[in-house]
């Protein structure tokens, strides 16, 4: 019998299997695993290049629950399982409800006291990190290639709204006063959100699109999941930073730390995870900010998302308002790819207005520094909660059955 090529071979077994089979030693990447929370004795694993690498476990379980096409009634069931504390429902294969017990502990080494300061410094800055996470970061993940070649084939990139809406509220739960107490959300949310992306894995393989299209075989791997995590707690610091935010170490610390147990709970490996900021950004400069770039398919994903205003009447999320704010928070570079236009008027009000808008919101500078058409920004930050927090509630993070049916 001829040889399967190793594509093929991923395509036929799937990504958990393809791991197990393909006998071949992974090349090592420049990143210490002296920077990740495993610490610099993780041992020869660490230093894997997480492109090689994805979640065995979850993979494993989906793609037996495709085989015996149980997704569709396994979907229906976890609706009912809402709330941290809450049970996991009744009649659950057995081998999904053993995944799920064990994906649902948080790690030994989270720590209540830092994620109590990450609710602070949540609290803080409620308002525009949902901005950031809803938005911004949307934004980011267009130039992000093998994300936006994920996205756009698969059934995300058909339901656009219902995808960011997915994020919003990953974003939301993760900000909440109990994220990951018993009344909570963020656990069930992030293990939904990693039984997704085995789907994910599962599908994408078999459209034929988007295997022409993509440079890897299997999609969200561990350097994936690096990646998109760098575009939220690393991108949102950068920018506080940058408008001279003053954070207090302590909640500094309890924001990373909030972010180190979700990638934990999404299922990134320890030895990935960054233990620190500095950690953090010697990653990001080799996993992140080198890869950006557009694509035909980011760029029709960002089109898309520039006009998510159009859906309500009267609001300030016009085209060119969400041109403007993407340009200024990502820079021209970003804003050339995306070949969006200028807005003189709302370019130059971001420009002047914005930064002292966030020094007022600090208690940084008092109101009379604050110029008068700099309250749009408040105007702008509540219609996109309303926009997507109106909505999230009602979203259900489910295995997907369907690639993009448009793209076959």
């Amino acid at each position: 019998m001829e040889e399967l090529s190793r594509r093929n071979l991923l395509r036929a077994s799937g990504a958990a299997a393809a791991v197990g089979t393909v006998g071949m030693a992974a090349p090592t990447w420049a990143w210490s695993p002296a920077g990740s929370l495993a610490g610099a004795n993780a041992g020869t694993a660490a230093q894997t290049d997480p492109k090689h690498v994805w979640d065995d476990e979850a993979d494993t379980v989906v793609r037996a629950l495709f085989e015996r096409g149980e997704v569709a009634r396994v979907n229906d069931l976890l609706k009912k399982w809402v709330k941290n504390s809450d049970p996991l429902p009744a009649g659950l294969p057995a081998d999904l409800v053993a995944f799920l017990e064990k994906a649902r502990k948080l790690p030994s080494w989270a720590d209540e006291k830092k994620l109590a300061d990450a609710v602070t410094f949540n609290t803080k800055r409620g308002l525009y990190l949902g901005v950031l996470y809803g938005f911004v970061s949307g934004m980011v993940s267009t130039v992000i290639p093998q994300e936006a070649l994920a996205v756009y084939y698969s059934k995300g990139g058909y339901n656009l709204k219902d995808r960011i809406s997915k994020t919003a509220k990953f974003g939301y739960d993760i900000g909440s006063l109990n994220a990951y107490k018993p009344g909570g959300e963020m656990i069930v949310t992030a293990v939904k959100t990693r039984l997704a992306h085995a789907g994910v894995r599962y599908l994408l393989p078999q459209s034929h699109t988007w295997t022409g299209r993509a440079p890897e075989d299997v999609p969200i791997s561990q350097a994936d999941l690096l990646v998109t995590w760098h575009s939220l707690p690393t991108l949102v610091m950068r920018m506080l930073n940058d408008w001279k935010v003053p954070i207090p170490a302590k909640e500094s610390e309890g924001f990373l730390h909030s972010w180190q147990v979700s990638g934990y709970m999404l299922g990134l490996r320890e030895e990935y995870i960054p233990k620190s900021w500095a950690a953090a950004e010697a990653q990001a400069k080799i996993v992140f900010d080198p890869i950006l770039r557009p694509t035909p398919e980011g760029l029709k994903l960002a089109d898309a998302l520039l006009d998510l205003g159009k859906q309500i009447d009267g609001t300030l999320l016009t085209r060119g308002v969400l041109e403007a704010l993407t340009r200024y928070m990502l820079g021209e570079q970003i804003a050339s790819w995306l070949k969006l236009t200028r807005q003189p008027l709302w370019d130059t009000l971001l420009k002047v207005a914005w930064r002292p808008f966030v020094a007022v919101r600090e208690g940084i500078l008092p109101l009379p520094f604050m110029p008068a058409m700099a309250w749009a920004f408040d105007e702008i930050l509540r219609q996109f909660v309303l926009l997507y927090m109106s909505e999230f509630r009602k979203i259900q993070i489910q295995i997907p059955v369907v690639n993009n049916p448009a793209h076959p």
